[in-house]
């Protein structure tokens, strides 16, 4: 009885699985995935920090409860024999700015090259969130994680080297959030009395502000 209780509060907890048959709080094989197996393996061992697996166009995504098990689950990922992943491929940002407690969502796309598997690790994040560095475990998440600051400017604590990567220096903003402007906050423009480059507050003239949208090849005569 005791293992039969152990049993049902385990099947209670698991993570909400699409694409896979869960009835009863019992999960069923699909026999259209094939890598079903791995994934009942993943639930066994890390199934209490998973929140959520999604299966699309063929891979996996892992959505975690807390954005603070990044660094143990990458490290599962990464040297645990069944899975190998240890290939980081890249470190993407998404803004869901109508989502004030977590606005960002960043993902972990992990590459396993023994086993030709492909995964992403997805955790959400409130705006001024300080999110766990993983350059311990990806050397090359060095540079994914500056970028990702550059964009949108999600912090990560305890990384080394933490500076913009692809905006120049002195910037302002971080261009891939949606509050950002299109047209910036300061303009670019080669000063002839210094001689040299300088950054001012961006001005549109009152000229530059109507548009009508005509196409050139269409004229009014």
């Amino acid at each position: 009885m005791a293992y039969i209780d152990w049993l049902k509060s385990f099947l209670k907890n698991l993570p909400r699985i699409s694409a896979l048959k869960v009835r009863n709080n019992i999960l069923y094989k699909n026999n259209s995935d094939v890598n079903w197996y791995f994934i009942y393996y993943i639930i066994l061992m890390i199934g209490k920090f998973i929140k959520k697996i999604k299966i699309s166009r063929g891979e996996y995504h892992f959505y975690l409860k807390n954005y603070n098990d990044i660094e143990k689950i990458l490290f599962f990922f990464k040297y645990n024999i069944i899975c190998q992943f240890k290939v980081l491929i890249a470190i993407c940002g998404i803004d869901f700015i109508e989502n004030l407690k977590e606005r960002f969502e960043i993902n972990y796309n992990l590459l396993s090259i023994k086993y030709w598997n492909r995964i992403h690790i997805k955790i959400r994040v409130a705006e001024f969130v300080a999110v766990p560095s993983v350059i311990k475990i990806f050397k090359n998440a060095n540079w994914y994680e500056r970028e990702v600051w550059d964009m949108y400017g999600i912090f990560f604590k305890n990384h080394t080297d933490l500076r913009r990567i692809l905006t120049d220096y002195g910037f302002d903003g971080f261009p891939l959030r949606k509050d950002f402007p299109q047209t910036g906050y300061l303009e670019l423009r080669y000063n002839y009395d210094y001689k040299h480059l300088v950054y001012e507050p961006l001005e549109l003239a009152q000229e530059f502000r109507n548009f009508d949208f005509l196409s050139p090849w269409n004229q009014i005569k």
